[in-house]
């Protein structure tokens, strides 16, 4: 039982402590918050990252993927007709057991992952509360529940932003607001000559580019009034679409919806943009949000432009780093 997926365990990895991370986002969706701070943990620890499940016929499994900065990624394979929450606390508990770690930290993206581990023994809890997920589309119903029971539990709490804290530090002993921060060095790299990505190569100049998850907190009647109303303007948006219809997005011969694309591509883009926006609504679901590609923005020296979103106002905005737009 020591050996998981055919690796052995007990040696040098057992000097480690453990790391559990549930997470709501998938490891290869976006390469942000949970996993920068999973690749900096597993230098001090052995991390495992739990993905949501995925269903297939056969026994229940964990698949995994190993990174190169050691963090092991496992997704749950269930059954599509079984109890779904116990048969991944059963292979949670296996794991553990098969582990042995000297010391357990659980640390949680999606309190509903309470549903299957809530019972796992743990020497630490944390919640790194990155967004308010009840604001967000199709959030399940006892996502405030769930998020109450571990409250109740963690030892600590992080918030990913000023607004999170303010609604969260009451609810908690020890809550402490830990914004997002940024790799320097990496986004560092637009500020020189990078050649043009070949899906970028041809759209002319001038460009203002977004990169980032593309869903209901982006305004996209905003989106297509910019590019109308800029037409010499080329808009360059990166990132996966998702819980907004795809034939939804605008389409203008200065909109250029490019995908998403590789964490260590992004410089490549930026270098060749002349600005950055964040089109965010302004509604419930970015009430809370603090994004990261702000920092990440004004790291590869691009001048950026965002509606008024509260965090991004208050930290960037009032300084005079982020020019704020009315998006009505």
């Amino acid at each position: 039982m020591n050996r998981i997926a055919g690796i052995d365990w007990r040696n040098a990895e057992q000097a480690l402590p453990v790391l559990f991370c549930f997470s709501h986002l998938r490891w290869n969706f976006v390469f942000q918050r949970p996993q920068h701070l999973m690749t900096r943990a597993a230098r001090t620890h052995k991390v495992f990252y739990i993905e949501e499940p995925v269903h297939s016929d056969g026994k229940p499994h964990f698949q995994m993927q190993c990174q190169p900065s050691g963090v092991t990624v496992l997704t749950p394979v269930v059954s599509p007709h079984g109890d779904t929450l116990r048969e991944q606390s059963e292979l949670l508990a296996g794991l553990a057991n098969a582990l042995r770690p000297s010391r357990i930290v659980q640390w949680y993206y999606t309190p509903m992952a309470q549903r299957f581990a809530a019972d796992l023994p743990a020497d630490l809890t944390v919640y790194d509360c990155m967004d308010e997920l009840s604001a967000f589309r199709f959030a399940p119903a006892d996502l405030g529940e769930m998020e109450r029971r571990l409250l109740a539990r963690s030892d600590l709490v992080f918030t990913g932003g000023a607004s999170l804290f303010a609604t969260k530090s009451g609810l908690h002993r020890d809550v402490s607001c830990f914004p997002s921060s940024v790799d320097v060095d990496h986004f560092a790299n637009a500020r020189g000559v990078i050649a043009d990505p070949a899906d970028q190569a041809d759209i002319a100049n001038p460009r203002i580019g977004y990169f980032g998850v593309i869903d209901e907190r982006m305004d996209l009647d905003l989106v297509a009034r910019a590019a109308a109303e800029l037409p010499v303007v080329q808009f360059v948006m990166l990132g996966p679409v998702v819980k907004v219809d795809p034939a939804a997005l605008p389409v203008a011969p200065n909109l250029h919806w490019l995908g998403r694309k590789d964490y260590a591509d992004l410089p490549a883009y930026m270098a060749n943009w002349h600005a950055a926006w964040m089109p965010f609504a302004l509604n419930e679901s970015t009430r809370y949000i603090s994004p990261t590609k702000t920092p990440e923005f004004l790291a590869a020296g691009l001048p950026v432009t965002s509606t008024a979103v509260p965090d991004v106002v208050a930290d960037l905005g009032n300084a005079g780093l982020v020019r704020i737009a009315d998006a009505s």
